[in-house]
């Protein structure tokens, strides 16, 4: 798998410094924008360039995208390498934000008596979920690994701090949400970045907010968004798990579509046109 950040690393001579972040990510924004290209400029794979006229791996993007797996079983248990785990961090806190409060951290939990706990914790609510379940449901559901938490390299706690930026945060007077929706995109930026670079990470969200804050020390005020999982793997599945396991299949983008109003299908609008593949592997 393509590697995003090394292409930036390689072809511009940027490395994640404080120094450079700005063309950073300004050269990570150039991959982004792939997203919204036509179809037609998708098919074509390898047309987009960058603003010195170098060829981005747009191929390469997709399959990032598509091969990001929620990972739970796949860890080595390898250690990470610090400069990749940088350059993950770096891509996350280049994630946009509302009225650029940037309202996230990171705590970096590697103690193994903290997983320990945390470990227990999750179990325990694993069987609260279980209990509720139905006969088939808890029949699919037990084959199901929910966690990765002591076989990762590290656990990443993610926080959001709606203080930060306060009392004027651009952008989020009408909805308060809005700086929580931040930090899922800093999630999103480092999930990416991580399977750019072929490390696994998995959101485990078995959790109740007031252990977690508590167990890693989070000043009153601090939520605790999501707890990874992260490290080097054996492999990435090429199907989900949940998936794998029939717990929930996936939908397809038609009739989530709509046009002007809520529940107003596409039809025969040239508004759009879908692709028939998007990854180079496909």
């Amino acid at each position: 798998m393509s590697s995003m950040f090394m292409y930036v690393h390689e072809n511009h001579g940027l490395s994640p410094t404080a120094g450079n972040a700005p063309q950073l990510a300004y050269t990570l924004s150039v991959l982004v924008l792939a997203v919204v290209l036509s179809a037609s400029r998708r098919v074509a794979l390898g047309e987009m360039r960058d603003e010195e006229g170098n060829e981005v791996d747009q191929a390469g993007f997709y399959d990032v995208i598509f091969g990001r797996r929620d990972v739970r079983g796949q860890f080595n248990g390898e250690p990470l390498n610090p400069a990749v785990l940088g350059r993950i961090l770096t891509a996350a806190h280049a994630a946009p934000s509302v009225g650029m409060s940037q309202p996230w951290d990171f705590v970096l939990v590697e103690a193994l008596p903290t997983r320990q706990a945390f470990h227990e914790h999750v179990q325990s609510e694993r069987a609260i979920f279980e209990a509720s379940l139905d006969d088939e449901a808890r029949k699919r559901f037990s084959g199901i690994k929910i966690e990765g938490i002591l076989d990762a390299s590290l656990g990443i706690v993610v926080t959001y701090d709606p203080e930060r930026g306060s009392p004027h945060v651009l952008g989020r007077h009408a909805i308060a949400d809005a700086g929580l929706y931040s930090v899922c995109l800093a999630i999103e930026n480092l999930w990416l970045a991580a399977t750019a670079e072929e490390v696994g990470v998995g959101w485990v969200s078995f959790y109740r907010e007031e252990f977690l804050a508590e167990l890693i020390g989070l000043p009153a005020g601090l939520r605790p968004v999501a707890w990874l999982c992260v490290g080097p793997v054996t492999h990435f599945e090429r199907v989900p798990d949940l998936e794998r396991f029939q717990w929930q299949a996936r939908r397809p983008l038609e009739p989530h579509l709509f046009v002007d109003r809520f529940g107003t299908p596409l039809n025969d609008s040239e508004l759009i046109a879908l692709p028939t593949k998007l990854m180079a592997s496909d």
